[in-house]
């Protein structure tokens, strides 16, 4: 029977790239994006050209009724979810804290964090050994931003970061014994469209060199990380972080 996987932000960067694997490796695929409905296309029309199922569905994961819609259509199109992969997240330009707006924070904190809780939610009901579920597996997009504060620039975005690394660690305490196993990936320094959004498109070519590896990651490098995670391979890895940043 194949899997079912959801993607949340995956019309770009590492969710596109997550949602590429996993149909590859046998996974239909639900294709969660807010604004560009045509890069969600793109990704599921890729996906079917290879032989695989997706579908994409708009849907903003900091509104609750959104996320509500977003897994009954799994439900109904693709059937009984396997993997979430919570994906979906903001970063806003550069700022100091100093100058920080209360609207600011809470927008990043609405999507990068709550988004992350409401889509757990919805999956654990469908997930869960105690509902009546086969068990599965979420995988939390972090980042080593969580641990280096992003200083001068995006403290915000970190301390959203950091959040989700809790949340990661007392959601796999929680339901570890209901058959979901709940892990975290931290990317560092990655090749993604997200840098130029923030009005930072040199910061790639600027950081990588900086990384003790000497380079940048890529979205692949991430995906590959995320789809071992939701893999028989890591069936005993539970509550544990993978640092893809290169050392830094």
């Amino acid at each position: 029977m194949t899997k079912v996987m959801v993607v949340t932000g995956g019309s770009r960067g590492i969710g596109a790239a997550t949602a590429r694997l996993a149909a590859a490796r046998g996974y239909a695929v639900c294709v969660n994006y807010v604004k560009n409905e045509k890069a969600a296309k793109a990704v599921v029309a890729d996906i079917e050209a290879a032989g695989a199922e997706a579908i994409a569905v708009k849907a903003n994961v900091a509104e609750e009724s959104d996320v509500k819609r977003l897994f009954r259509t799994v439900d109904q199109e693709l059937g009984p979810l396997d993997a979430l992969i919570n994906n979906a997240g903001i970063v806003n330009p550069a700022g100091r804290v100093e100058d920080m707006t209360a609207e600011r924070v809470n927008r990043i904190l609405a999507l990068n964090v709550t988004g992350c809780f409401l889509c757990a939610r919805e999956a654990i009901k469908r997930m869960s050994t105690a509902h009546d579920g086969a068990g599965g597996a979420i995988v939390n997009v972090s980042s080593a931003a969580a641990r280096l504060g992003g200083p001068g620039e995006f403290v915000d975005y970190a301390a959203s970061k950091g959040a989700i690394d809790t949340f990661t660690t007392g959601l796999a305490l929680e339901v570890a014994a209901q058959g979901i196993r709940v892990n975290a990936v931290r990317p560092g320094i990655i090749e993604t469209e997200i840098h130029a959004a923030i009005g930072k498109p040199e910061r790639v070519a600027e950081i990588g060199p900086t990384v003790p590896m000497g380079r940048s990651g890529t979205a692949a490098e991430v995906a590959e990380a995320i789809l071992w995670l939701c893999s028989d391979a890591a069936s005993y890895v539970d509550n544990s972080f993978v640092e893809i940043s290169g050392g830094r």
